[in-house]
């Protein structure tokens, strides 16, 4: 937390220094001081969460957006094309972690993607039910799922 407050400072000082009273001022001088601090703790050799947590928040966000662009293609393909390819069920995804947080933002990052919806959590968070619009290979879409529950218990950690 320490370092945040940091990187907020540096953006300050940024804006202070560029003369760039913007809101994209602060989001440069925020940019620049976040690389300043991670070149400082690399050389340091003390690299804490806040410097490795960022790229992992941005690289997950990247992910997520390709897999929501993906299945609105899907399921937009879907909608306009005369014939239903769709093969709709439900399935029970084992789940790794029994965390609340993590199971919590998995279900919901699970529902915000269009052809899938989570139904229900086994009262030992040890399943998670999710009806599915698309289920040509169930255990590719359990691989899929299981790679979108690895990436968020990595985020959470």
């Amino acid at each position: 937390m320490t370092l945040f407050i940091w990187n907020i400072l540096l953006a300050f000082v940024w804006v202070a220094l560029s003369g760039n009273f913007t809101g994209s001022g602060f989001l440069a001088g925020f940019i620049f001081g976040y690389l300043v601090l991670a070149f400082v703790s690399r050389m340091s050799g003390d690299m804490t969460g806040y410097t490795r947590k960022i790229p992992q928040v941005i690289g997950f966000t990247l992910f997520y957006l390709w897999e929501l662009i993906r299945s609105n293609m899907r399921v937009a393909y879907e909608v306009l094309t005369p014939t239903h390819y769709m093969r709709p069920g439900v399935i029970g995804l084992p789940l790794m972690t029994q965390s609340d947080a993590a199971v919590t933002l998995l279900a919901n990052l699970i529902s915000m993607t269009p052809g899938t919806l989570s139904i229900d959590v086994s009262n030992d968070n040890r399943m998670l039910y999710i009806h599915a619009m698309h289920i040509d290979d169930e255990d590719a879409l359990r691989a899929d799922l299981k790679d979108l529950e690895r990436r968020v218990i990595e985020l959470l950690s």
